[in-house]
């Protein structure tokens, strides 16, 4: 069936129900008029046919409010027809097949078989009453087994149904579950941009004012002069954190949107952390890879959380950063010297204070790579990541 037809069907219920009844009317009074035309040695009276089969179809338009009442009428009426001797046929059976099946769509499984085996016995004990003993198969048999058949499928159709519902209602909970965890992963990911934004600069601010304050009496010269580079921390800092705030406020993608940071913007990430006195060394080996941008994100953030952690928590004013190109594999290493502040198991696992530890694991495990952060065996501390490089075309793609 075409869709078009399929939705006039659906727009027209009252229509589709009158066609129905009528044409299985025509096939009723087929039947009691088929019995006419067979019965010739013993003629059976029409108009008794006639009227028992209107009132049984009559009957089907209650079928959906009140079944088991249907059903009873119906069945009575078939009943009566065989009594006067018309054929149990299933075109004369018609509204009782119906009726039974109406019922057999219920839930209540008890009440369909219930119904199912009384309307056969009924059927039975008449045609075994009106039927003669060789005849037994065709008025006993035949029409009790179509009752059964009608009880049957319409049992089949319920459990289609409610194995059907219950489908719908499963994949209804996948995507609530589905968009429940896009959400929280989407948090997530969010609470990690506004940390790393925020803390690193306002970690070199606060490092420079520290060092402005301490260096205000004995060189006050140096202090102006770290004074002056204050501005240019703060503003990067409302920069980035505007950024990520009118990103987050974009409905769709803009193409006018700014590129998000990467590993190219680690010169200005060291100048950045030397005018807060944090000396930043780098070094590069093997052959640098082109990097998708939400791995080249990746790293980028785990180098300057890393080092934010170097200007808040380490004693001496110095940091290397070790970039390691594979033909695989991006190997990051943030270290400081011996003097450190010994970290805790809380800090290495990120259950400490702060999140910084816990966002690097995140944004490395998110990415297919490993992480591990913790004090070196010679003194100091060290936070290494391997992140897995993609393959050529999806590097270009």
């Amino acid at each position: 069936m075409s869709a078009r037809w399929r939705n006039r069907i659906t727009d027209r219920p009252h229509t589709v129900e009158t066609l129905s009844m009528g044409l299985l009317l025509a096939f009723t009074l087929g039947g009691v008029i088929l019995t006419r035309a067979v019965a010739v040695e013993e003629p059976v009276e029409l108009w008794p046919g006639l009227a028992l089969s209107v009132l049984a179809c009559a009957a089907l338009l209650r079928r959906r409010s009140r079944p088991l009442l249907v059903l009873l009428v119906t069945t009575g009426c078939v009943i009566a027809e065989g009594f006067l001797g018309y054929l149990l046929t299933p075109l004369l059976m018609g509204p009782m097949l119906v009726a039974q099946y109406t019922v057999s769509l219920r839930p209540d499984r008890r009440t369909t078989w219930s119904s199912a085996l009384a309307a056969a016995a009924g059927i039975a004990c008449t045609g075994f009453v009106v039927t003669d003993a060789h005849e037994w198969i065709i008025g006993l048999v035949n029409p009790a087994a179509w009752v059964l058949m009608a009880a049957l499928f319409g049992s089949y159709v319920r459990v289609r149904r409610e194995y059907a519902m219950a489908r719908a209602e499963h994949a209804a909970q996948e995507r609530d579950e589905e968009a429940r965890r896009r959400v929280i992963h989407e948090r997530m990911r969010i609470a990690r941009e506004l940390h790393d934004v925020v803390a690193h600069h306002l970690a070199l601010a606060n490092a420079q004012a520290g060092t402005a304050a301490h260096l205000a009496r004995t060189h006050p010269d140096q202090a102006i002069v770290m004074i002056e580079k204050l501005p240019d921390v703060t503003a990067s800092a409302l920069r980035e954190l505007k950024a990520t705030v009118g990103l987050l406020r974009q409905e769709t993608d803009a193409k006018e949107l700014a590129p998000a940071p990467g590993l190219e913007q680690l010169p200005r990430l060291v100048e950045t952390c030397a005018s807060a006195g944090l000396d930043v060394t780098v070094t590069t080996e093997g052959r640098p890879h082109a990097l998708t941008p939400g791995l080249n994100l990746t790293a980028y953030r785990i180098v300057q959380e890393a080092l934010t952690n170097v200007t808040k928590h380490a004693a001496t004013p110095s940091a290397r950063v070790r970039l390691i190109y594979t033909p695989h594999y991006l190997t990051l290493t943030v270290t400081n010297d011996i003097g450190s502040r010994p970290a805790s198991a809380a800090d290495i696992h990120g259950r400490g204070r702060g999140f910084g530890l816990l966002g690097m694991r995140e944004r490395a495990l998110s990415a297919g790579g490993t992480f591990h952060a913790g004090p070196r065996p010679g003194g100091g501390f060290e936070v290494a990541c391997s992140l897995p490089l993609p393959r050529a075309e999806e590097s270009t793609s």
